[in-house]
């Protein structure tokens, strides 16, 4: 073994002290931070790492072949599975050791040398295990698991390990009645960080034992009998497409005689999830039928059959429940539409019969509120408004509440009983598009209108990156109010500020109120990043990475692009504006909403003399040029108009984009640039967003 450099590239003759196998699908910018946390932990070891990727499309293989040439690049012409990616690496390998470790993962600088060190100085246990941590730095759970005989599997099934996480009998699945910081022998790892004893894969205990007797124990998993297996575990059950794989393969350690140990001395991160959500019916079918393969495979001969059918019957009726409750997620947005519609009508038709002196008529609401929600949600599934992954466009609404509105507006010419509901059928209309895009805006959300407020750990450089990055994006999702640097007595001028060093972050997170810690890798240690995550564990904030070089941050399953935008002619994406008709439709109903709303804020206004309050009265008080198609809602100032080109189509609005930016542009050339991005990236749910946006800081700007 050598020191130099920050790690051992091992040659043909040289012992390999850990080979690290990575299996990729498409989670580029995870597995760039994953192999950079490698190289750096790898430093004083002789380590080969192994990247197989299974067809990944966005870009993932030539991200490795270009920044990191000297991993061992397997690429896969189709998905094979976690099982056979991970063989196909192993049987590559030449370490003493193993680590099978996901791209989704962050591991510390002293991780790899510390699992190394366990396993050299722990010759009986075959497969260890660190401590996992969440993004938000709480203990992961998996870390250490129990085998689902029928007992541990009845107590999770029913929820009792919920409810009793410190009970002995009940906990046992997470071992959740230890603390994380015990040192303990377990049933099964995670396989997001598995280390394994190559010579477990091949020899027994027994065997192992008596090779070292012999002095070849270091090579042992390199030698001619390492092909025909001598009780040794084998390598991972292809069988197991995803999830169960490291169930099965811990199993089998133990059958050849192996320990499996948990250890608190180091620590990883696991963002979790990012090829996989668990609400999908992928997820329910692998995980759960991975359950009944493990269970078959190896309780069939230890259980009588009444316990293994009840067994299977739990993870059948488990399975059920869990793809019933995906499907009643995804009938939501079709009985929220029809109970706002049959209650938007509903209201309308109340007030109607009370200004007309009558009361309301059972034949309406037992004829036109359930015809009117029924077709207003038949025309948006006919948009197709309710497939996976469009259930939050708004298009699909405003077509489906036209074709509601025309077919309510027929019948009540054809069926005379219901003539007198043609008013409210058509007052209705406006309300009700608002509030079924409205509810689609909210839910949606991906920003909030209330810049986040973000500090950065790490040197000064890359603040003053961050902030350039976050400079060019017209409308970021974060502010950074300043930075904390790692070194004492930095001399940096801003922006941005530097607030401190690391021993005041936690006070400058809760006296600035932060949203957001973001931590620049370069500089900065992975295991100072995970210190200072549990440090702050418990106040409510979010953690991001900033990868050194990289324009983007990295949160829990969501990757934000910096990338400043790319100017190109406003015409070009003349084109590709969508959501012509839904805008206007949009526009139209907020104005009306608006007036409605107007006499109330008037008396708001008066009342609290507030003076963002009454410029909001007086914006709103042209709302009637809104309905004439005079101005938009949302649009350009009149002396930012004079420097766009006509052909862009941006009119004077109500509210400007401009206005919506927390610093206004500073030069007719900022002005065009912005409106420039804006005629890029316009849609529906952005122009609510500004819209909101300039709203608020017209309420809060002194």
């Amino acid at each position: 073994m050598s020191s130099a450099g920050p790690f051992t590239s091992a040659t043909d003759s040289s012992v390999v002290d850990l080979s690290v196998i990575i299996v990729n699908y498409n989670v580029r910018e995870l597995l760039e931070q994953a192999l950079d946390s490698v190289f750096r932990a790898a430093k004083g070891l002789a380590v080969e790492v192994f990247v197989v990727d299974n067809n990944s499309v966005d870009g993932s293989v030539e991200m490795v072949r270009t920044r990191f040439p000297q991993v061992h690049l397997l690429v896969n012409t189709h998905n094979v599975g976690f099982s056979r990616a991970n063989n196909q690496a192993i049987r590559r390998a030449r370490g003493r050791y193993l680590l099978l470790l996901n791209p989704d993962t962050i591991v510390q600088e002293d991780t790899l040398r510390t699992m190394v060190d366990f396993l050299d100085a722990h010759s009986d246990v075959g497969a260890a295990g660190c401590k996992i941590l969440n993004p938000d730095g709480t203990f992961a759970p998996e870390s250490r698991r129990a085998f689902p005989t029928p007992a541990v599997a009845f107590y999770r099934m029913i929820g009792l390990s919920r409810l009793f996480p410190r009970s002995r009998r009940f906990g046992r699945y997470n071992m959740t009645y230890l603390s994380p910081d015990v040192e303990t022998e377990v049933d099964a790892l995670s396989g997001s960080c598995m280390f394994v004893r190559h010579a477990a894969l091949y020899f027994s205990r027994v065997a192992y034992e008596r090779l070292c007797r012999d002095g070849l124990g270091a090579t042992a998993h390199l030698l001619p009998g390492g092909l025909q297996p001598d009780g040794g575990a084998g390598l991972l059950d292809e069988a197991f497409f995803m999830y169960g794989e490291d169930l099965d393969w811990c199993y089998r350690i133990q059958q050849a005689g192996w320990k499996i140990v948990y250890t608190p001395r180091t620590q990883i991160i696991h963002y979790k999830g990012e090829s996989t959500k668990k609400g999908e019916l992928r997820y329910v079918r692998l995980f759960y039928g991975a359950m009944l393969r493990f269970v078959e495979k190896h309780f069939r001969d230890r259980y009588p059959p009444v316990f293994l059918s009840l067994l299977r019957t739990g993870i059948a009726l488990r399975a059920g429940l869990s793809a019933l409750h995906r499907s009643i997620r995804r009938l939501a947005p079709l009985l929220l539409d029809g109970a706002l519609t049959a209650l938007v009508v509903t209201i309308t038709g109340w007030l109607r019969s009370l200004m007309a002196g009558r009361p309301l008529a059972s034949l309406f609401l037992l004829t036109v509120v359930p015809a009117y929600a029924l077709s207003t949600v038949v025309g948006i599934a006919l948009m197709h408004g309710y497939r996976r992954g469009r259930a939050w466009q708004l298009r699909p609404v405003f077509y489906g509440t036209l074709i509601s509105l025309l077919f309510m507006g027929t019948l009540s010419f054809l069926v005379p009983d219901i003539a007198f509901s043609r008013m409210v059928v058509l007052l209705s209309a406006p309300f009700m598009f608002t509030l079924l895009v409205g509810w689609r805006l909210i839910w949606r959300r991906r920003r909030s209108t209330r810049l986040q407020r973000a500090l950065l750990v790490g040197p000064a450089d890359e603040a003053r990156r961050l902030h350039r990055l976050l400079e060019a994006i017209p409308w970021p999702s974060f502010h950074l109010i300043g930075y904390v640097s790692p070194q004492l007595n930095e001399n940096a001028s801003p922006p941005p500020p530097c607030l401190g060093a690391l021993h005041h972050l936690r006070d400058l997170v809760r006296l600035q109120q932060v949203d957001t810690v973001i931590f620049a890798t370069a500089g900065l240690s992975h295991t100072t990043v995970l210190q200072l995550i549990q440090q702050l564990r418990d106040l409510p904030v979010q953690f991001k990475m900033l990868p050194e070089g990289r324009p983007h941050v990295i949160g829990k399953a969501h990757i934000e692009t910096l990338e400043p935008p790319s100017l190109v002619d406003a015409e070009a994406a003349l084109p590709t504006l969508r959501s012509l008709p839904v805008r206007r439709a949009l526009e139209c109903s907020l104005a009306l909403l608006g007036l409605v709303l107007l006499p109330l804020l008037k008396g708001l206004a008066r009342l609290t003399a507030h003076p963002g309050l009454n410029r909001l009265v007086r914006r709103l008080t042209a709302l009637p040029d809104v309905l004439r198609g005079h101005r938009v809602l949302v649009g350009c100032r009149p002396d930012e108009y004079v420097l766009l080109p006509r052909t862009w189509d941006i009119h004077p609005g109500l509210f400007a984009v401009s206005e919506a930016r927390p610093t206004p542009p500073r030069n007719p050339e900022d002005i065009r640039q912005l409106y420039a991005y804006y005629m890029q990236q316009r849609t529906t749910w952005l122009d609510l967003v500004l819209l909101l946006r300039a709203i608020r800081r017209m309420l809060y700007t002194a």
